[in-house]
């Protein structure tokens, strides 16, 4: 296949995937709820928030799959971060400190995965399996296994709030926050030496070492950026759950996150992927688990229809390399 035409397929692909999604539940309410609209500005709104949280991690990820990695502990991370701003704010820190802080041990913590990856030459599923558990665990601990509510700034407890109908910036400041994080990280892999040692690194490792690069530095790198994205979803995940620090939250996240990543377009070999087809992927996700809400399916179909647009996008993503 052209090059070209399979580059504007693989952007094309997740948009019309949404399009489709939304046709869908628009269609079933139209005949199963004809007294109700699927894209309600409530909707959009709830569509918003999640779509915020879902998008960071999939920018995190994104640079992720495109160096060959991968990393199942972002949805633990997500819990620890968003306890570790609670508590550090319940314990009268700075609001500004204490988003440092946290912004600094999501780092942290990609920082520790990137360097078990490296250091002891393990296999990235199975480090990222362990530290799944291991965040989960302290983020248990030092929550003592309940919710931390505290009180905050509104600039960081608004941060998925909507503005007023009609006015300026129309979305919730998270949402900008990912977008400009998007066009950032999308240039970073685009038009910079770092961008194109992870496709790189993600293309062919021995190679990339023969050629000179650092494939390590590059690698822990890649996990330090993907917990920094995760420590800014975990301050949205603060504000969406009106100021409170959740341990159990984050169930699920990295399987959402990964699956837009897929379908929009990065490949689970590496050496692929699209920041804004990540970024629409992450909105499929979101948008569907929604539908799902509107139309009442319940919450095992759920799992099951997550499950199975998981399977077929990791096939999608094989078809396309046997294709290449």
């Amino acid at each position: 296949m052209n090059r070209v035409p399979r580059v504007i397929l693989s952007t094309l692909a997740p948009f019309l995937g949404l399009v489709l999604v939304v046709l869908a539940f628009w269609a079933w309410g139209c005949v199963a709820k004809p007294d109700a609209t699927f894209l309600t500005p409530f909707r959009m709104t709830l569509i918003a928030k999640q779509t915020a949280i879902v998008g960071m991690g999939a920018l995190g990820m994104t640079l992720v799959i495109v160096s060959a990695g991968i990393d199942l502990a972002v949805g633990s991370l997500l819990a620890l971060t968003s306890v570790v701003l609670a508590l550090l704010l319940r314990a009268g820190v700075a609001a500004p400190f204490a988003v440092l802080a946290t912004l600094g041990v999501g780092a942290l913590a990609g920082a520790v995965n990137g360097l078990l990856v490296t250091r002891l030459k393990l296999v990235p599923f199975i480090v990222t399996l362990g530290t799944m558990l291991l965040f989960r665990g302290v983020a248990e601990q030092i929550a003592s296994q309940q919710k931390i509510a505290t009180e905050a700034p509104a600039w960081l407890s608004s941060l998925l709030d909507p503005p007023p109908a009609g006015a300026w910036p129309f979305v919730c400041t998270g949402v900008w926050i990912v977008v400009l994080l998007g066009v950032l990280v999308a240039f970073v892999l685009k038009n910079t030496v770092l961008g194109r040692h992870v496709v790189a690194v993600g293309s062919s490792e021995p190679t990339a070492r023969l050629c000179g690069i650092a494939v390590d530095r590059v690698k822990v790198l890649v996990y330090t950026l993907c917990g920094l994205c995760i420590g800014i979803a975990g301050l949205f995940q603060f504000a969406n759950l009106n100021r409170q620090g959740d341990p159990t939250g984050g169930s699920g996240l990295e399987l959402e996150v990964i699956a837009a990543v897929v379908i929009g377009g990065g490949s689970l070999n590496g050496g692929r992927g699209s920041v804004l087809g990540s970024l629409i992927g992450a909105l499929l996700m979101t948008t569907l688990r929604s539908g799902c809400v509107f139309a009442e399916v319940p919450d095992p179909i759920q799992k099951i229809v997550i499950g199975a647009i998981i399977v077929v996008a990791v096939a999608l993503d094989q078809w396309r390399k046997r294709a290449a």
